[in-house]
């Protein structure tokens, strides 16, 4: 009477047929873990900038208006009118105003630097509210306040900081703004939504105004509104700014560019993960190939497990199992990849690591799924091998 194999003993069968040729298993899972690799990286890269720009939302918020004068027909940049501050203050919903005042101040380290070498760093004029309302913090230091207006002092924004070589704030530090010192007081953190701050140098208004002339005409508003109503506060902005010449000023929410940039990276992100589709395609009609090419050069194999008893469903489900172990450890790599390549992102560009589990599983379950497809055909073929045939061949 003949005994079937228990599943456990099929099982066993399969990873003996797979082991046996592990020169050619392992080539053969290089594709399917390729491909699952870059599905997993590209999903786990893309859920952690989602995330990350998700805090940085959450911490700056979405309700922060900027406003500046439009630049004039030749290149320059029109005035607002006096008392705008007043002007936007009065709007309802606005719960926060301040300004700054751009100037072409030179920046430079030391006095041994050329008066030529500004290092395209920005020289700001503001006030203490600024920190407030752009939602920006200090890695080290203290910002400008009411006190310190008339003092030469200055804080650095993060890149301006890199640029200048001061890292730390331990010891005095100065720098020199046109012919005149600044004590460094503090340095900014990164500000994702306000490039423009992270590349300046920040003065009170009371020294610009007795050091180097400078008026105060704000060239910016930064404005906090009720998150309530902060489309309708963008549309009266600019009218309420300038009445005779609304067209003259540019209205922005510096946190829909950081939503612009999610967009396009959703489209990248959707561009990749065709390519690793395509890498996991290849794999699984090289799959397909390997376990064709098995099956005829295991014919008296074949023949003679059936001679002695093996059934037809058992052959085809042996075969059908050794493709999925191939795919399956082929998916298990890449996954192991994947999550490195993620986790080697995030450490380097210093954002949040995400990555769903539900992905995780996902690539794993569709490394299986790629696997049966793949032997489907070879297993069918395989179990209708005629015993006497395979042997006598």
């Amino acid at each position: 009477m003949k005994q079937k194999l228990k599943k456990k003993d099929l099982f066993f069968v399969a990873l003996y047929g797979v082991k046996s040729r592990r020169g050619r298993a392992a080539l053969t899972s290089i594709g399917i873990g390729i491909g699952i690799a870059a599905i997993v990286a590209v999903t786990g890269i893309s859920a952690s900038g989602r995330a990350d720009l998700l805090a940085t939302l959450e911490s700056l918020g979405t309700n922060l208006i900027k406003a500046s004068p439009q630049a004039g027909f030749f290149g320059t940049q029109e005035k607002l009118p006096d008392g705008v501050l007043g002007m936007v203050e009065r709007i309802g919903p606005v719960e926060e105003v301040t300004s700054t005042t751009q100037t072409d101040l030179l920046v430079r380290r030391t006095d041994f630097i050329s008066e030529f070498e500004g290092g395209g760093i920005s020289t700001v004029v503001t006030s203490s509210e600024l920190l407030d309302v752009v939602g920006g913090n200090l890695t080290e230091g203290r910002f400008i306040d009411k006190g310190l207006s008339n003092i030469p002092v200055t804080v650095l924004g993060n890149v301006t900081a890199s640029r200048l070589g001061i890292t730390s704030l331990a010891k005095p530090t100065k720098i020199l703004i046109e012919n005149e010192w600044f004590g460094v007081i503090g340095i900014l953190e990164e500000l994702k939504i306000h490039p423009e701050l992270d590349r300046s140098v920040f003065i009170g208004y009371g020294v610009a105004e007795t050091l180097f002339n400078v008026d105060r005409e704000p060239t910016t508003i930064y404005v906090r509104a009720n998150p309530t109503y902060v489309e309708d506060v963008v549309e009266v902005l600019a009218p309420s700014m300038n009445p005779e010449n609304p067209d003259q000023v540019s209205v922005s929410r510096p946190s829909d560019a950081l939503e612009a940039q999610e967009a396009a990276e959703v489209a990248f992100t959707n561009l990749l993960l065709g390519l690793g589709s395509v890498a996991l395609l290849v794999g699984g009609v090289a799959i397909a190939n390997v376990m064709v090419m098995s099956v005829l050069e295991r014919r008296m194999e074949i023949g003679v497990r059936r001679s002695i008893g093996a059934t037809r469903k058992e052959i085809r489900y042996q075969f059908l199992l050794e493709s999925i172990l191939l795919s399956g450890a082929g998916g298990l790599i890449g996954v192991l990849i994947g999550v490195g390549v993620t986790l080697g992102y995030t450490n380097y560009t210093n954002i949040v690591f995400s990555i769903p589990a539900l992905e995780v599983l996902s690539a794993i379950l569709l490394a299986l799924l790629i696997g049966a497809l793949s032997g489907v055909y070879p297993a069918i073929k395989a179990s209708k091998i005629q015993p006497a045939e395979a042997v006598r061949k």
